[in-house]
Protein backbone atom coordinates (compact mmCIF):
# COMPACT_ATOMS: atom_id res chain seq x y z
CA UNK A 1 0.00 0.00 0.00
CA UNK A 2 1.47 3.37 -1.00
CA UNK A 3 1.64 6.30 1.81
CA UNK A 4 -0.89 8.65 1.24
CA UNK A 5 0.63 12.09 1.70
CA UNK A 6 0.32 15.18 3.03
CA UNK A 7 2.33 18.40 4.11
CA UNK A 8 2.31 17.44 7.57
CA UNK A 9 3.72 14.06 6.56
CA UNK A 10 7.11 12.89 8.15
CA UNK A 11 8.93 11.11 5.54
CA UNK A 12 11.84 8.73 6.09
CA UNK A 13 14.11 7.49 3.16
CA UNK A 14 12.06 4.08 3.59
CA UNK A 15 8.87 5.20 3.02
CA UNK A 16 10.28 7.15 0.16
CA UNK A 17 12.85 4.30 -1.48
CA UNK A 18 9.64 2.07 -1.73
CA UNK A 19 7.57 4.55 -3.96
CA UNK A 20 10.95 5.09 -5.85
CA UNK A 21 11.37 1.77 -6.24
CA UNK A 22 7.22 1.13 -7.36
CA UNK A 23 7.39 -0.71 -10.94
CA UNK A 24 7.33 2.48 -13.16
CA UNK A 25 3.05 2.36 -14.45
CA UNK A 26 2.50 2.37 -10.64
CA UNK A 27 4.89 5.22 -9.52
CA UNK A 28 3.46 7.46 -12.31
CA UNK A 29 -0.17 6.51 -11.59
CA UNK A 30 0.41 7.49 -8.18
CA UNK A 31 2.11 10.40 -9.11
CA UNK A 32 -0.47 11.57 -11.59
CA UNK A 33 -3.20 11.17 -9.21
CA UNK A 34 -1.33 13.21 -6.21
CA UNK A 35 -0.95 15.77 -9.00
CA UNK A 36 -4.33 15.85 -10.33
CA UNK A 37 -5.70 16.33 -6.59
CA UNK A 38 -4.00 19.48 -6.34
CA UNK A 39 -3.06 21.21 -9.91
CA UNK A 40 -4.90 21.00 -12.90
CA UNK A 41 -3.09 18.44 -15.32
CA UNK A 42 -2.73 20.49 -18.47
CA UNK A 43 -1.20 23.73 -17.12
CA UNK A 44 2.30 24.80 -16.27
CA UNK A 45 3.50 27.61 -14.18
CA UNK A 46 6.21 29.87 -16.58
CA UNK A 47 9.12 31.67 -14.77
CA UNK A 48 11.83 33.61 -16.68
CA UNK A 49 15.58 33.87 -14.89
CA UNK A 50 17.82 36.39 -15.40
CA UNK A 51 21.73 36.67 -14.23
CA UNK A 52 21.66 40.17 -12.64
CA UNK A 53 26.01 39.64 -12.02
CA UNK A 54 27.84 36.63 -13.98
CA UNK A 55 30.86 35.23 -12.92
CA UNK A 56 33.36 35.58 -10.16
CA UNK A 57 31.84 33.44 -7.40
CA UNK A 58 34.55 32.75 -5.09
CA UNK A 59 32.44 29.08 -3.77
CA UNK A 60 33.90 25.98 -5.65
CA UNK A 61 30.38 24.39 -6.82
CA UNK A 62 31.84 21.55 -8.82
CA UNK A 63 28.82 21.46 -11.43
CA UNK A 64 29.50 25.88 -11.94
CA UNK A 65 30.99 27.87 -14.90
CA UNK A 66 30.81 30.59 -12.76
CA UNK A 67 32.76 29.70 -9.87
CA UNK A 68 36.47 32.14 -9.83
CA UNK A 69 37.56 28.39 -8.72
CA UNK A 70 36.62 26.44 -11.61
CA UNK A 71 40.15 24.41 -13.19
CA UNK A 72 38.55 25.51 -16.45
CA UNK A 73 38.81 28.58 -18.38
CA UNK A 74 36.89 31.23 -16.14
CA UNK A 75 33.91 32.97 -17.04
CA UNK A 76 34.87 37.19 -17.00
CA UNK A 77 33.41 38.73 -14.24
CA UNK A 78 30.58 40.86 -14.79
CA UNK A 79 29.06 43.86 -12.68
CA UNK A 80 25.65 44.02 -11.41
CA UNK A 81 23.24 44.59 -14.08
CA UNK A 82 21.70 48.08 -13.76
CA UNK A 83 18.14 48.03 -12.41
CA UNK A 84 16.41 49.96 -15.58
CA UNK A 85 17.42 47.09 -17.74
CA UNK A 86 16.52 44.40 -15.69
CA UNK A 87 12.90 46.29 -15.27
CA UNK A 88 12.91 46.62 -19.40
CA UNK A 89 14.01 42.51 -19.74
CA UNK A 90 11.36 41.43 -17.00
CA UNK A 91 8.84 43.58 -18.78
CA UNK A 92 9.67 41.36 -22.14
CA UNK A 93 9.21 38.43 -20.27
CA UNK A 94 5.86 39.10 -18.92
CA UNK A 95 4.71 40.01 -22.40
CA UNK A 96 6.51 36.44 -23.37
CA UNK A 97 3.74 35.05 -20.99
CA UNK A 98 6.06 34.54 -18.04
CA UNK A 99 4.63 34.99 -14.62
CA UNK A 100 7.24 34.58 -12.35
CA UNK A 101 10.06 36.80 -12.74
CA UNK A 102 13.40 35.24 -11.17
CA UNK A 103 17.24 36.91 -11.02
CA UNK A 104 20.15 35.24 -9.88
CA UNK A 105 23.62 36.96 -8.64
CA UNK A 106 26.84 34.99 -8.31
CA UNK A 107 27.86 35.29 -5.16
CA UNK A 108 28.70 33.85 -1.60
CA UNK A 109 26.29 36.04 -0.22
CA UNK A 110 25.06 39.34 -1.27
CA UNK A 111 27.12 42.27 0.27
CA UNK A 112 25.22 45.30 1.76
CA UNK A 113 26.60 47.88 -0.73
CA UNK A 114 24.41 45.84 -2.83
CA UNK A 115 21.56 45.89 -1.27
CA UNK A 116 19.90 49.18 -2.45
CA UNK A 117 20.24 47.95 -6.33
CA UNK A 118 18.71 44.38 -5.32
CA UNK A 119 15.77 46.15 -3.32
CA UNK A 120 15.13 48.64 -6.18
CA UNK A 121 14.92 45.70 -8.81
CA UNK A 122 11.95 43.72 -6.81
CA UNK A 123 10.65 46.61 -6.39
CA UNK A 124 10.64 47.52 -10.06
CA UNK A 125 9.31 44.18 -11.16
CA UNK A 126 7.09 43.83 -8.46
CA UNK A 127 5.31 46.81 -9.91
CA UNK A 128 4.77 45.15 -13.42
CA UNK A 129 2.35 42.81 -11.53
CA UNK A 130 4.58 39.59 -11.90
CA UNK A 131 5.80 37.02 -8.51
CA UNK A 132 9.59 37.77 -8.06
CA UNK A 133 12.02 35.35 -6.85
CA UNK A 134 15.91 36.18 -6.33
CA UNK A 135 19.16 33.63 -5.78
CA UNK A 136 21.91 35.79 -4.10
CA UNK A 137 23.96 33.03 -2.22
CA UNK A 138 23.48 32.73 1.48
CA UNK A 139 21.35 35.57 3.59
CA UNK A 140 21.54 36.78 6.74
CA UNK A 141 18.10 36.81 9.10
CA UNK A 142 18.39 40.59 8.04
CA UNK A 143 18.95 40.41 4.52
CA UNK A 144 16.31 38.20 4.07
CA UNK A 145 13.62 40.82 6.15
CA UNK A 146 14.68 43.24 3.58
CA UNK A 147 14.20 41.61 0.89
CA UNK A 148 11.24 40.34 2.14
CA UNK A 149 9.78 43.93 3.00
CA UNK A 150 10.56 45.01 -0.85
CA UNK A 151 8.52 42.71 -1.82
CA UNK A 152 10.69 39.18 -2.80
CA UNK A 153 7.85 36.46 -2.96
CA UNK A 154 10.15 33.82 -3.67
CA UNK A 155 14.04 32.99 -2.31
CA UNK A 156 15.83 30.13 -4.68
CA UNK A 157 18.73 28.07 -2.27
CA UNK A 158 19.12 24.71 -4.40
CA UNK A 159 20.70 21.90 -1.54
CA UNK A 160 21.61 20.17 -4.53
CA UNK A 161 22.12 16.91 -3.26
CA UNK A 162 22.20 14.23 0.06
CA UNK A 163 23.73 15.57 3.04
CA UNK A 164 25.87 12.75 2.51
CA UNK A 165 27.17 13.33 -0.34
CA UNK A 166 26.73 17.31 -0.30
CA UNK A 167 31.22 17.70 0.07
CA UNK A 168 31.76 15.63 -3.09
CA UNK A 169 30.63 18.59 -5.01
CA UNK A 170 30.98 21.81 -2.79
CA UNK A 171 33.40 22.48 0.30
CA UNK A 172 33.34 26.13 0.51
CA UNK A 173 30.13 26.24 2.22
CA UNK A 174 28.29 23.50 4.17
CA UNK A 175 25.09 21.69 4.00
CA UNK A 176 23.87 23.23 7.68
CA UNK A 177 24.74 26.81 5.80
CA UNK A 178 22.11 25.78 2.87
CA UNK A 179 19.69 24.81 5.63
CA UNK A 180 20.25 27.95 7.59
CA UNK A 181 19.70 30.25 4.76
CA UNK A 182 16.00 28.30 3.97
CA UNK A 183 15.57 28.92 7.53
CA UNK A 184 16.36 32.49 7.55
CA UNK A 185 14.46 33.00 4.10
CA UNK A 186 11.10 30.90 5.74
CA UNK A 187 11.49 33.17 9.02
CA UNK A 188 11.17 36.39 7.25
CA UNK A 189 7.97 35.23 5.68
CA UNK A 190 8.92 34.61 2.22
CA UNK A 191 8.32 31.11 0.32
CA UNK A 192 10.60 29.25 -0.61
CA UNK A 193 12.39 27.12 -3.54
CA UNK A 194 14.45 24.67 -3.38
CA UNK A 195 15.57 21.51 -5.17
CA UNK A 196 18.45 19.45 -6.33
CA UNK A 197 21.08 18.97 -9.48
CA UNK A 198 20.50 15.03 -10.92
CA UNK A 199 23.42 13.37 -12.55
CA UNK A 200 26.59 14.49 -10.69
CA UNK A 201 27.70 10.84 -9.68
CA UNK A 202 25.21 10.91 -6.55
CA UNK A 203 23.32 7.37 -5.84
CA UNK A 204 19.77 6.65 -5.56
CA UNK A 205 19.70 6.92 -1.74
CA UNK A 206 21.08 10.34 -2.11
CA UNK A 207 18.05 11.69 -4.55
CA UNK A 208 15.88 9.82 -2.24
CA UNK A 209 17.66 11.33 0.72
CA UNK A 210 17.65 15.08 -0.87
CA UNK A 211 14.04 14.99 -1.34
CA UNK A 212 13.32 13.67 2.44
CA UNK A 213 15.12 16.84 3.35
CA UNK A 214 12.93 18.98 1.46
CA UNK A 215 9.93 17.60 2.23
CA UNK A 216 10.71 17.13 5.89
CA UNK A 217 11.06 21.06 6.46
CA UNK A 218 8.55 22.83 8.49
CA UNK A 219 6.67 23.71 5.58
CA UNK A 220 7.69 22.15 2.43
CA UNK A 221 9.16 24.56 -0.46
CA UNK A 222 6.61 25.99 -2.54
CA UNK A 223 8.57 25.31 -5.64
CA UNK A 224 11.09 22.55 -6.09
CA UNK A 225 13.34 22.56 -8.95
CA UNK A 226 14.79 19.62 -10.08
CA UNK A 227 17.39 20.06 -12.80
CA UNK A 228 19.46 17.95 -14.79
CA UNK A 229 22.98 18.59 -14.54
CA UNK A 230 24.69 20.30 -17.70
CA UNK A 231 28.15 19.19 -17.92
CA UNK A 232 30.18 22.33 -18.61
CA UNK A 233 33.55 22.06 -20.13
CA UNK A 234 36.11 23.06 -17.52
CA UNK A 235 34.06 22.25 -14.30
CA UNK A 236 34.86 19.42 -12.39
CA UNK A 237 31.97 17.87 -13.39
CA UNK A 238 32.16 17.85 -16.81
CA UNK A 239 32.85 14.20 -17.58
CA UNK A 240 30.12 12.59 -15.46
CA UNK A 241 28.09 10.16 -16.36
CA UNK A 242 24.24 10.86 -17.56
CA UNK A 243 21.27 10.12 -15.39
CA UNK A 244 18.86 7.58 -16.93
CA UNK A 245 16.13 9.45 -18.07
CA UNK A 246 13.50 7.00 -16.91
CA UNK A 247 15.51 7.53 -13.19
CA UNK A 248 15.02 11.22 -13.86
CA UNK A 249 11.20 10.78 -14.11
CA UNK A 250 11.01 8.47 -11.27
CA UNK A 251 12.56 12.11 -9.05
CA UNK A 252 10.36 13.80 -10.52
CA UNK A 253 6.96 11.74 -9.74
CA UNK A 254 8.74 10.99 -6.37
CA UNK A 255 8.87 14.87 -5.79
CA UNK A 256 5.18 15.21 -6.61
CA UNK A 257 4.15 12.90 -4.32
CA UNK A 258 6.41 14.09 -1.06
CA UNK A 259 5.69 17.21 -1.75
CA UNK A 260 2.16 17.39 -3.63
CA UNK A 261 1.05 20.99 -3.03
CA UNK A 262 4.48 22.33 -4.37
CA UNK A 263 5.37 23.11 -8.05
CA UNK A 264 7.46 20.76 -9.19
CA UNK A 265 9.97 22.57 -11.82
CA UNK A 266 11.31 20.72 -15.39
CA UNK A 267 14.62 23.08 -14.50
CA UNK A 268 18.21 22.86 -15.98
CA UNK A 269 19.11 20.03 -19.01
CA UNK A 270 15.81 20.73 -21.15
CA UNK A 271 18.14 21.15 -24.04
CA UNK A 272 19.21 17.61 -23.76
CA UNK A 273 15.49 16.33 -22.92
CA UNK A 274 13.58 14.73 -25.88
CA UNK A 275 10.05 16.05 -26.55
CA UNK A 276 9.01 12.24 -25.13
CA UNK A 277 11.04 12.75 -21.90
CA UNK A 278 9.84 16.43 -21.33
CA UNK A 279 5.99 14.62 -21.26
CA UNK A 280 6.62 12.02 -19.34
CA UNK A 281 7.68 14.29 -16.59
CA UNK A 282 4.81 16.55 -16.83
CA UNK A 283 2.90 13.61 -16.71
CA UNK A 284 4.94 12.73 -13.59
CA UNK A 285 3.84 16.08 -11.83
CA UNK A 286 6.43 18.34 -13.15
CA UNK A 287 4.07 21.67 -13.63
CA UNK A 288 6.87 25.03 -13.87
CA UNK A 289 9.57 25.58 -16.41
CA UNK A 290 11.55 28.55 -17.32
CA UNK A 291 11.38 29.95 -20.60
CA UNK A 292 13.66 31.73 -22.60
CA UNK A 293 16.95 30.61 -24.02
CA UNK A 294 19.18 30.95 -21.65
CA UNK A 295 19.14 30.13 -17.65
CA UNK A 296 22.28 32.05 -16.04
CA UNK A 297 25.04 30.81 -18.47
CA UNK A 298 23.17 27.71 -19.86
CA UNK A 299 21.46 27.11 -23.16
CA UNK A 300 17.18 26.08 -22.53
CA UNK A 301 14.82 25.18 -25.30
CA UNK A 302 13.39 29.24 -27.00
CA UNK A 303 10.35 29.74 -26.48
CA UNK A 304 8.79 28.83 -30.26
CA UNK A 305 10.10 25.15 -29.07
CA UNK A 306 8.46 25.04 -25.75
CA UNK A 307 5.34 26.83 -27.28
CA UNK A 308 5.18 23.68 -30.10
CA UNK A 309 5.52 21.55 -27.51
CA UNK A 310 2.99 22.79 -24.98
CA UNK A 311 0.39 22.81 -28.38
CA UNK A 312 0.96 19.09 -28.94
CA UNK A 313 -0.01 18.11 -25.22
CA UNK A 314 -2.74 20.98 -24.80
CA UNK A 315 -0.95 22.61 -22.18
CA UNK A 316 -1.43 25.96 -21.11
CA UNK A 317 0.42 28.38 -19.44
CA UNK A 318 -0.67 28.75 -15.81
CA UNK A 319 -1.97 32.27 -14.92
CA UNK A 320 -0.67 34.63 -11.84
CA UNK A 321 -2.52 33.37 -8.96
CA UNK A 322 -5.77 35.67 -8.58
CA UNK A 323 -5.18 36.62 -12.43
Amino acid sequence: MVERASRRTHWTRAMARRLYELPFADLMFEAQTVHRRHFDPNRVQMSRLLSIKTGGCPEDCGYCSQSARTPGEKLKASKLMEVERVIEEARKAKEGGATRYCMGAAWRSPKDRDMDMVVAMVEGVKGLGMETCMTLGMLSPEQALRLKDAGLDYYNHNLDTSERYYSEIITTRTFADRLETLDNVRSAGMKVCAGGILGMGETADDRVDMLVTLANLDEAPESVPINMLIPIPGTQLENAEPIDPLDFVRVIALARIMMPESHVRLSAGRTEMSDELQAMCFLAGANSIFVGETLLTADNPGEDHDGALFRRLGIEPEPRDGA
